[in-house]
């Protein structure tokens, strides 16, 4: 598929994507205006839109197809998956400490009220492939560095990062050292 073409279906989507969300003002706080993403699932019509979108966005933005698609617990389980099987790769999930069985591998990260700890089985990325890491929205990028820092540990070629939305204010995408797309930025 041609560049341009790329360009304007994927433009056609995320008007389309960015439509179907809704917007909860003072939630969960006084002062936010949280955009909901799940109608994006709830609908066929927008779920096959927002995976049709999302291979649209790794066609346009990387160089190379990855070989596996790591999703972050929970969010990136809803369509990780699905754009890995388009994609035609691997799907790799990451999960909070205590949830996967076998040798893991761990990392800390901070979050807005503490810290956790991500993990992620040390068998599932072989090195050298090329992995992309996806999940719904990037806030201060604490959980998509450490799901990267997991993706080196086990010797893989960090392609980049894969978002829905961002929330731009808390610069998460300043703590990855990998490309960042977000597809309704």
């Amino acid at each position: 598929m041609a560049t341009a073409d790329v360009s304007q279906k994927l433009s056609k989507l995320h008007d389309e994507l960015r439509g179907a969300l809704k917007q909860y003002p003072d939630f969960p706080q006084e002062g936010i205006i949280f955009e909901d993403i799940l109608p994006l699932f709830s609908s066929f019509e927008y779920h096959t839109k927002l995976i049709d979108a999302l291979v649209l966005q790794v066609i346009e933005a990387f160089p190379t197809k990855p070989d596996v698609i790591v999703g972050l617990d929970a969010r990136g389980f809803l369509f990780g998956p699905t754009l890995a099987l388009k994609l035609e790769a691997g799907f790799v999930p990451v999960r909070k400490r205590g949830k996967m069985p076998g040798e893991c591998v761990s990392e800390k990260y901070v979050k807005e009220y503490g810290e956790d700890w991500f993990e992620m089985q040390k068998d599932v990325i072989k090195p050298g492939q090329k992995v992309l890491v996806v999940d719904d929205i990037i806030a201060t990028g604490g959980s998509a560095a450490a799901a990267g820092s997991l993706v080196k540990q086990l010797q893989g070629d960090l392609l980049g990062y894969l978002f829905i939305l961002e929330i731009d204010f808390l610069k998460g995408r300043d703590k990855l050292d990998a490309p960042v797309h977000t597809l309704l930025h």
